[in-house]
């Protein structure tokens, strides 16, 4: 069974590389000249895809939510409410960054944390649809979003197998067009908490769907880590400057961190090969200054009978390999040999 997704043209399967996406979230920090740059930023870095985070705060959230008080060093507003409305963009700035990833070649989607949310990137024709791990068993969001016919990427950090279970059937009933993301909502998680081989467990399980991994880890070798046990979507946080004001840049990638990641990834791939055994060219130099070879321990004279006593195994490995030696004892010399000269098969009857 085969299990492919494709998102913007960019056909993602078992034997492609790495789909990178970018999660700069909101750490734009509301301002639509800093998302342009990191838009700029991630492509630069090889990454196929940047995603934001769309919320309809006043649907979102109850009231004594949205007006409860947020005074902290991360703050945008005086209430939670503010905070979070500082950090939405306005559809006409969403169409002015989609024109402007089209221009950089780099796809962009969003988040949807809501219904209203939903429609709002269903109205930009958003390439692809993610969905964050708290809303795994948000199935009226899911099946929603489903009915459009859009790739849908779930993170499914804090649940369970059953949580899985249900949102899948719940979605494939409208749309087939899934990646389940292996994912710990922790921010950032303990290593031991990852528990990537989960990846494995959604391969076995869910045969025609492709997986991935959103990390909110530090570094990359968490991606690499995905990749080999078969994750083929990498969702990684990105930032400007881990130093800059907001919850999620402490544990973003910066530039160099995801230009390795792409790299890393693209470098796994071509490393994992086909699984068959064989010898390279590169290798024959190395192999034979290296290896080994049958040769006389002594001079040995026409009529000799080899015996264990008279073979030496010596490098360079320019003739008989060492596992024909049962071939070389036993026989009688049709010529004379030298010390240290090679056994050949021609030479012994």
């Amino acid at each position: 069974m085969t299990r492919t997704l494709t998102i913007d043209s960019c056909d993602i399967d078992d034997g492609s590389d790495a789909y990178v996406i970018a999660e700069i979230g909101h750490n734009h920090q509301g301002d639509i000249t800093i998302a342009k740059a990191m838009f700029k930023a991630a492509a630069e870095c090889g990454a196929n895809a940047v995603k934001l985070q769309k919320r309809d705060n006043r649907s979102l959230f109850t009231r004594a939510y949205y007006d409860r008080p947020y005074d902290n060093e991360n703050s945008y507003g005086a209430t939670y409410g503010k905070h979070r409305e500082h950090l939405e963009f306005s559809e006409a700035e969403y169409r002015v960054l989609q024109v402007y990833a089209d221009s950089i070649g780099i796809t962009f989607f969003a988040t949807a944390f809501d219904i209203p949310s939903a429609d709002f990137l269903y109205r930009l024709d958003m390439p692809a649809y993610k969905f964050a791990s708290a809303d795994l068993v948000n199935i009226p969001l899911l099946t929603h979003v489903a009915a459009f016919g859009k790739p849908m990427l779930i993170s499914t950090g804090g649940g369970t197998i059953e949580d899985v279970d249900r949102a899948v059937d719940a979605v494939r009933s409208l749309n087939n067009r899934i990646c389940l993301l292996q994912s710990t909502a922790g921010y950032p998680p303990a290593y031991e908490e990852l528990n990537l081989r989960v990846i494995s467990t959604y391969r076995e399980r869910y045969p025609d769907t492709v997986i991935g991994y959103s990390g909110h880890d530090s570094g990359i070798a968490m991606g690499l880590v995905s990749y080999v046990l078969g994750a083929r979507v990498i969702e990684k946080h990105f930032t400007l400057d881990r130093a800059s004001k907001g919850t999620d840049h402490a544990f973003s990638l910066e530039r160099p961190g995801l230009r390795k990641l792409v790299r890393d990834l693209r470098r796994a791939r071509a490393a994992l090969g086909d699984g068959v055994k064989r010898p390279y060219p590169s290798e024959a130099a190395a192999v034979r200054k290296l290896g080994k070879q049958l040769v006389a321990s002594r001079g040995l004279a026409v009529g000799h009978v080899v015996t264990a006593a008279d073979v030496a195994i010596k490098s360079p490995g320019e003739g008989l390999p060492p596992y024909a030696i049962d071939a070389v004892i036993g026989g009688t010399l049709s010529r004379t040999l030298e010390a240290d000269e090679a056994f050949t098969l021609e030479c012994l009857s």
